[in-house]
């Protein structure tokens, strides 16, 4: 069966121009991310939602976990069809930027009090708009790289996602001077710079369709199983990366000076997107689910050692390495879930593993409104029990590879 990409054939080498080009995609994207979190909340209570916001979050992770495996299935198709995910990649980044630019319009007027909902509803479209071209933009990667070097070429992802992440304190402040109108207007051309660089970066040839389509209608059991996998150890790592910056940094603000949690969480995924780098060689492509087993053990170890003690320089020293386990955890992230399903299935394998990382966030954001502030014991129990259920598709994925 051959491969079906954007190139006539797989690379023999990283190219270094397109891996950058989808980096800066990426770079808008969490960008838009960030201008979208600072000021939903703030909108929506501005317009009578106050209690919507959060539960609003929950809704839009629980879509996700059924919209981005659809997304990702369908941009399989059109690429087996017409050599390329190009076309869902603009069309989806020109629905978010307009959106963007029609919110940046809504925040400005007076709406009528039976027009209110039109915020939320539009909000909800923006986050459709998002998953419709992110899971298929990331599995571009996998014509960007051979098989074999796919954790190096992933890690230039992974350090420009965490950099990004990390500046969110910073851009925080920018962002609440230049007013919700501005940033979502800057969120737009942002994601317009990003494709347009992205675009640059592309061959001017498309592929010829080599693979059968996807499909999902004639799933076997053994193959139903086969494809969930992805989709629970997105799960597992999506519950444990948003306990660790819950936990860690709160911990951090009672221990230290009251130092600021969202300053804690940015030097979390500072530390972890630099770690990327010297760790992206450890774990070759076949070793991939290697390195998310022991960056997700490494983390959850940490979250239950925050049981023994509250000494500042301890929590430090727990926040280091369980930091260099998140760049260990980022750095497997989309080989491995590109190594779960066969190669012209790609964009469904990213689409599962966001998915479950969606679902994740659902659950979490649940615990958050019910408890306000997530316990240490709690922490623990639920790190583990999203380890357990991770090492456990990890092992059936080796042993399927054996």
């Amino acid at each position: 069966m051959l491969q079906t990409t954007a190139f006539p054939s797989p690379p023999t080498k990283i190219l270094w121009r397109q891996v950058w080009g989808l980096a800066a995609l990426l770079a808008a994207i969490t960008f838009s991310w960030i201008a979208y979190g600072f000021y939903q909340p703030r909108i929506l209570a501005r317009i009578g939602f106050v209690d919507l916001a959060a539960w609003l979050g929950i809704f839009q992770g629980l879509l996700g976990a059924v919209v981005e495996p659809i997304v990702g299935w369908f941009s399989d198709r059109l690429l087996g069809r017409f050599g390329s995910r190009l076309p869902q990649i603009v069309v989806g980044v020109t629905l978010a930027g307009l959106i963007f630019v029609i919110v940046s319009w809504l925040v400005e007027v007076q709406l009528a009090e039976q027009l209110r909902w039109i915020v939320p509803v539009m909000m909800t479209i923006w986050v459709i708009a998002m998953i419709i071209f992110r899971g298929p933009a990331i599995a571009l990667l996998q014509g960007f790289a051979p098989t074999s070097q796919l954790p190096q070429a992933n890690s230039i992802l992974a350090l420009v996602l965490a950099v990004t992440s990390a500046t969110s304190p910073i851009l925080g402040l920018i962002l609440k001077q230049l007013g919700a109108s501005l940033t979502f207007i800057l969120g737009a051309i942002a994601l317009l710079i990003g494709s347009v660089l992205l675009w640059a970066s592309m061959p001017r040839h498309l592929a010829t369709a080599t693979s059968p389509e996807p499909t999902i209608a004639n799933l076997t059991p053994n193959s139903a199983i086969a494809y969930s996998l992805p989709f629970v150890v997105g799960l597992g790592s999506g519950l444990e990366i948003n306990l660790l910056l819950h936990i860690l940094p709160h911990h951090l603000f009672a221990a230290i000076a009251r130092l600021p949690v969202e300053y804690s969480q940015s030097g979390i995924l500072l530390i972890a997107g630099l770690a990327t780098l010297p760790l992206r060689s450890l774990f070759g492509r076949q070793k991939t689910a290697f390195g998310m087993g022991w960056g997700l053990t490494i983390i959850a170890g940490c979250l239950t050692l925050l049981l023994l003690s509250e000494n500042g320089i301890y929590l430090i020293l727990i926040s280091a390495i369980a930091s260099i386990a998140l760049g260990l955890v980022l750095t497997n992230t989309i080989p491995l879930a590109l190594a779960m399903v066969p190669p012209h299935q790609a964009g469904f394998g990213t689409g599962l593993y966001f998915g479950g990382s969606g679902l994740a966030t659902a659950i979490f954001a649940s615990g958050v409104i019910a408890l306000g502030e997530i316990p240490v014991i709690y922490g623990a129990f639920l790190s583990v029990f999203a380890l357990a259920i991770s090492l456990i598709c990890l092992k059936n994925f080796i042993n399927s590879t054996v």
